[in-house]
């Protein structure tokens, strides 16, 4: 391809950010504010903040079909329908499947979501640090490559996304669950509260309960609204109570003046220069004209979301990288991971008739993990916490990931009895061969090959899942509920929204894709700082890890460009 040089120097800047979701806005705040020049590309279109969240004030009878999804809708959208997210409120933010085919060798469910913002907008804003143990499992059971950080190095950066995107919860002293900069919490429940104080005290503090550590303002910050307990977040937020692109880090990224954003740019490869054995920049379809383009930087932030960011590593072959930018591990691809849930336990809660709830809480409860700790040994490794809450109506719509397919008439039917439900999120382990590599036979709308995913729960997870259903139903009967009764809906990869790997940190170039900054051990001017570069998963929801990750190789690789490591 001829490059004009006047193009080439107006496509040219110090920085390219690929994504626009959690990480890669965060990557676009960091970079601007440390003064950068950067270009954000977003493969879909721009969704600006408040004006065209066009669904978020509506009421269920001012939607068009009451929020049910059409027949047509449903044609273009086969995975997308499979569970919970997909509904006619927000149904142009979901990925159209005929468009961006995939190939499942076993069945994956990949929610998706074109558009600046990525899934900031539609995600279920529980944030959780991860602790020492989390980062220390893989070295202590050997299973996946050792962490190349600890806790300590991340605890900081941990501090700073918090204080930033607005993070309220509850300290606890928990050391499983590190406490953070926490805004006020929200209240649990009158039943909640029992539930608490009846679990704390049989199991001796052996296990505790909390309110949901979540991404919604309790109080006014950093000029946006506080949360009016709607519990309509996937729509967009116009009163900007919780953390996105579009209400925290594209605001303070375009406040800089540094910022360029480009929606409908399609990140085909990463252009490598052999002579400099560094990435010069990306070559991009534009997603509305089909045309190519380049463009430049002296740093690329890969932030496509795990899947994607890794198809875009894949795809960049040259001589040097045959098998995929920075590769030379022959990890890329590898160790996908992703939560596992959808059973646990639910009663009813007798004694408390007289009591209601004001206001949809945008959040529920958290129980984090206390297995294969200390002395506890189980029949499996790592372990498990549960989400959940108490209401007088289906306890899952206080939860994000678990608010599927509600009867409309259930809806609007009166309350009934109190009842209190807890869902087991449990951590799935690295395997190798849960793998993700380029389908050449198949084809997207824009001609390009497609990713295959090779990915299945193993034994260590079915086992988990018997304790995830039998200590919930147990911890219940401790805390008083009656008429409880166990569930597992099953669970495929990919329907927790948390998939990760595919790109791992790691002090071994040999063993791992990126290192101890994300920074790619073979290429030192590419970063990865979304969910693939992670060795492990915890059972912790992993977005503000990934907030604390991007900031910290953004600091890094600043100072690598000021002094020329880079």
């Amino acid at each position: 391809m001829n490059i004009n040089t006047d193009l080439k120097k107006e496509n040219t800047y110090d920085a390219i950010v690929i994504g626009s979701g959690i990480s890669g806005g965060w990557a676009a705040k960091e970079l601007t504010e440390k003064g950068l020049k950067v270009l954000m590309l977003e493969r879909g279109m721009n969704i600006e903040h408040v004006t065209d969240y066009e669904s978020a004030m509506k009421d269920p009878w001012e939607l068009k079909h009451a929020n049910r999804l059409t027949e047509e809708q449903k044609k273009t959208h086969p995975v997308q329908i499979r569970d919970y997210p997909y509904s006619e409120a927000n149904e142009k933010w979901w990925v159209n499947d005929i468009e961006c085919p995939y190939t499942e060798d076993k069945r994956f469910d990949w929610y998706r979501g074109f558009h600046v913002g990525g899934k900031s907008l539609m995600w279920g804003r529980q944030s959780y640090r991860f602790s020492d143990h989390n980062f220390e499992d893989n070295a202590k059971d050997g299973h996946g490559n050792d962490w190349p950080i600890r806790y300590k190095d991340l605890a900081p950066w941990y501090d700073y996304a918090e204080r930033f995107a607005g993070i309220s919860g509850q300290a606890e002293n928990w050391p499983l669950l590190p406490d953070g900069q926490f805004l006020p919490p929200m209240d649990l429940n009158i039943v909640e509260k029992s539930v608490k104080k009846r679990i704390e005290e049989h199991y001796k503090k052996t296990r505790i309960l909390t309110i949901g550590r979540v991404a919604n303002l309790t109080v006014p910050h950093k000029g946006r609204g506080n949360c009016q307990y709607r519990n309509l977040c996937s729509r967009g937020c116009p009163f900007g109570a919780y953390f996105s692109t579009q209400s925290s880090t594209l605001p303070a990224a375009v406040a800089t003046g540094r910022l360029t954003l480009r929606p409908y740019s399609i990140v085909n490869h990463i252009i490598y220069d052999k002579n400099t054995k560094k990435a010069k920049g990306v070559m991009v379809i534009d997603a509305q004209t089909n045309k190519t383009m380049e463009f430049y930087a002296k740093i690329v932030f890969v932030n496509g979301s795990t899947l994607g960011s890794t198809f875009i590593l894949l795809n960049s072959t040259s001589e040097a990288h045959p098998n995929g930018l920075g590769n030379g591990s022959g990890q890329l691809g590898h160790n996908l991971m992703d939560h596992h849930f959808r059973c646990g336990a639910s009663g009813e809660a007798p004694g408390f008739e007289d009591k209601y709830t004001f206001g949809r809480r945008a959040n529920g409860i958290y129980v984090p993990r206390y297995r294969n700790v200390g002395t506890d040994k189980r029949d499996y490794l790592r372990g498990f916490g549960y989400q959940g809450g108490a209401s007088r109506k289906n306890w899952q719509s206080d939860v994000a990931e678990l608010a599927f397919g509600n009867d409309f008439k259930e809806k609007m039917s009166s309350p009934g009895e109190w009842t209190m439900g807890l869902g087991g999120f449990g951590e799935m382990l690295p395997y190798y061969e849960n793998k993700v590599y380029i389908d050449k036979t198949k084809k997207d709308k824009w001609g390009q090959p497609v990713l295959a995913i090779d990915c299945e729960y193993k034994e260590n997870e079915k086992k988990m899942r018997v304790d995830m259903m039998n200590d919930a139903a147990e911890m219940l009967e401790a805390s008083g509920m009656k008429n409880i009764k166990t569930y597992d809906r099953g669970c495929y990869p990919g329907m927790a929204i948390h998939e990760m790997g595919t790109a791992r940190m790691g002090n071994d170039p040999k063993t791992s894709v990126l290192n101890k900054w994300n920074q790619m051990h073979e290429v030192s001017n590419v970063f990865v700082t979304d969910g693939s570069c992670m060795p492990s998963i915890a059972c912790q929801n992993p977005s503000l890890t990934f907030m604390a990750l991007t900031a910290r190789a953004c600091d890094y690789a600043v100072k690598g460009l000021k002094n020329k490591s880079i």
